[in-house]
This record gives C-alpha cells, structure tokens and sequence, in this order.
C-alpha cells in the first residue's frame, strides 16, 4: 500500500533531528533562546532542551497523521489526493525544518532572522496559493480534496473561494508580523495557525455545504 510519507519527508524529518544534534552538542545547556521581544529586552525565554525538541516532535506528529491518513483512503480515493496532500506534507516539514535551523542561528549569534525570513517564504507561499484555490474551476484531479464528496459547482465554488480568502488573510498576517518581528515564540505559533487553519476552515466548509 503507497503511502503519504515518503522517503523525502523522512529526509527532511533526519536533517531536523540532525540539527537538533548539533544544537544539543555544541549549545551549552544553561543557554535559553529568546522566544518574543519586549522593545528590544526578550522577556520569554525558552530552555535549550525544549527549543530543540519541538521541531522534530511537530513533525513526527505531522507524519503519523499523514501516514494513517493515507491508509484511511481507498486507492481511488489516494491516487486522487496523492498530488495535493504530498506537498502539503512537504510544506508543513519543511517549515519546522526551518525554524530547527533559525534556532541554529540564534545560538551561533547570528544576525540574520531566519525566523522572519521562513514566515516571509510561507506567506509569499500561502499568496500563490490563496491567488491558484480562488481562482479554480472544478475538475475530477484538481483543487481540494476530502473525504467526503463537494456536492454541487456552487458548493465547490464557494468552499474554494473561501479557502482563498482563508489563505491569502494568513499570508497577509504572516507578512505582517514578519515585518513587524514580535519574536520567535509569536512567528512559530502564527507559522502553525496558518497551517492548520487552512485545511480546517476547508473541511468544515465542505461539511456546511454538502447540501448546497
């Protein structure tokens, strides 16, 4: 049975565990990371040990989900959403793979924010995205999938274009705070938000609509 988790994502998932080596090894254990910034004081700080675990426990989190997820799909169903929720995975990695590596920065004292630069990248992300879902038009292989049947082209309209406002307000906000930089702590939980909040106002859209 194929799976959603493939061996790039187990890649991605060896290369966050990696760094988090790295910062375990190199990083004095009494040393905290500046979590958000009061002016220009950090008044939340998080302990080493727990900065660098949460990366790898997100993902190993993500993958289970999806790896059950894909063995819940029929092989219709799979072949169907393979393209769609593959990158998503992907995405989700890659954005905890990348605060892993702005904790790397942190530590080394290194000016460059990779913190801001990822909600930057996930936001210029979410902005394609939002402008592709909006503007879709209804095909067997194309635009969102669940598991459950969109039952009309106006449910299907409706559930993609709110799916676009849903994602291009999370790039807008992701780009605010970006710029604004409220500190690490603030950005992961808004990387997060974004991600969740997409597929979940996606699914219960489909549900409210199933009989439009």
């Amino acid at each position: 049975m194929p799976s959603l988790v493939t061996r790039f994502h187990l890649l991605i998932f060896g290369v966050t565990i990696a760094m988090a080596g790295v910062i375990i090894a190199h990083v004095p254990a009494s040393f905290s990371f500046p979590a958000h910034w009061q002016g220009s004081t950090a008044d939340v700080l998080w302990p080493r040990d727990l900065a660098a675990a949460t990366a790898p426990l997100v993902q190993l989190v993500l993958m289970a989900v999806f790896f059950l997820l894909g063995r819940l799909l029929t092989k219709n169903h799979f072949a169907k959403t393979q393209h769609i929720l593959d990158p998503i995975l992907t995405v989700a990695l890659a954005t905890a793979a990348a605060c892993q590596l702005s904790l790397l920065f942190l530590a080394i004292g290194s000016d460059l924010d990779l913190f801001r630069l990822t909600a930057f990248g996930l936001a210029a992300t979410l902005a394609v995205f939002a402008i592709v879902i909006f503007e879709a038009e209804r095909h067997s292989y194309a635009g969102l999938r669940m598991p459950w049947r969109v039952g009309s082209d106006r449910a299907w309209t409706l559930v993609h274009r709110l799916t676009g406002v849903i994602s291009g307000l999370a790039a807008i906000s992701l780009a605010w705070l970006a710029w604004s930089d409220p500190g690490p702590a603030t950005l992961v939980a808004s990387l997060a938000a974004s991600l969740l909040a997409i597929p979940f106002v996606a699914a219960l859209a489909t549900m409210l609509t199933r009989r439009l």
